[in-house]
């Protein structure tokens, strides 16, 4: 009897922090108490029924995170620990020069290397790579919450019963130290919880997106993102991306004029701090509603230049 008690009691102070025992404390509290008692029929009821409980609420479809990095051992620790919750993870580096791929060491072995051309073709060629159905794709200056976290793996309980291939993730942006709230990104969101064999990304060397036949769904939490180490680096960032920007907008845009050049980037400025509010998030969304301009005015200067054969 008392035998009894003492395993029962084990058990339920070693897993005391699982969902299903959180979710069945009553359930677990009479087991332990009938382990005092006499009734072995009772007791052998209630252990059977916690038993299918823990059953139903511990299965769920298993996970590969896929992490894409280059150089970014300041924050490659940071977004393995994020996702430590996943069953399989993937990092997927582009060659880098710095400690990234000894830190990612310590958290996978399951670190496979591709030269970049840009992050779509990268992505895609990652994703069939993973041996479980289900992918959390998360970049590296992005972090899971415990919020977030706790919705995947519930998603992942009962994956696509609403039909759902994908789901779109909102995103807590942060830039020069400080949340931002407006400035257009608001309502950042981006596609990361998708079903491996539904879902490819398009061929957009920026702003890539998954592309699918099937329903996308809508998470509530959010991820943490910080796309801002120091002000150079996002300039630095900018510039590389209007490279990339000019060859999607070379088949889609026709002659370049002042329209391009003035109008366009001075919009960019005016919509992002005025009518998307970026005066509310104080120094860092002015600065947001200028870098944007100037990343627009970068775009087509990086257009031109390509057009002429000078880049």
């Amino acid at each position: 009897m008392y035998f009894q008690f003492a395993k029962h009691m084990r058990f339920f102070v070693k897993h005391l922090g699982k969902p299903y025992i959180r979710q069945t404390f009553f359930l677990n509290l009479v087991i332990v108490l009938l382990s005092l008692s006499e009734s072995t029929k009772t007791f052998n009821f209630y252990l059977k029924k916690r038993t299918v409980i823990e059953k139903k609420t511990s299965h769920r479809e298993k996970l590969t995170a896929i992490i894409p990095c280059y150089n970014e051992e300041h924050n490659i620790r940071g977004v393995l620990e994020s996702v430590s919750f996943a069953d399989e993870i993937m990092v997927v580096d582009s060659y880098s020069t710095d400690k990234t791929v000894d830190i990612a060491k310590e958290y996978t072995d399951f670190i496979i290397k591709r030269e970049f051309d840009y992050p779509s073709v990268q992505k895609n060629w990652a994703i069939p790579q993973a041996n479980y159905e289900w992918i959390l794709l998360v970049d590296a200056d992005e972090r899971v919450t415990p919020e977030l976290k706790e919705e995947v793996l519930t998603i992942l309980k009962n994956p696509g019963k609403d039909g759902f291939v994908a789901y779109w993730i909102k995103r807590m942006n942060h830039f020069m130290g400080e949340r931002i709230y407006y400035s257009g990104w608001r309502n950042d969101k981006v596609i990361r919880l998708f079903h491996r064999d539904e879902c490819k990304y398009d061929n957009n060397h920026v702003h890539e997106e998954i592309i699918t036949e099937g329903k996308i769904g809508m998470l509530t939490n959010k991820f943490y993102h910080n796309t801002y180490t120091t002000f150079d680096a996002y300039i630095a960032k900018l510039n590389k991306y209007a490279t990339w920007q000019a060859k999607d907008y070379d088949t889609k845009t026709k002659k370049l004029t002042a329209y391009h050049f003035i109008i366009k980037p001075f919009w960019g400025f005016f919509k992002h701090y005025f009518l998307q509010s970026g005066f509310r998030d104080g120094v860092p969304g002015l600065v947001i509603g200028y870098v944007q301009s100037y990343a627009i005015f970068m775009r087509y200067v990086k257009l031109w230049l390509l057009r002429k054969n000078r880049n």
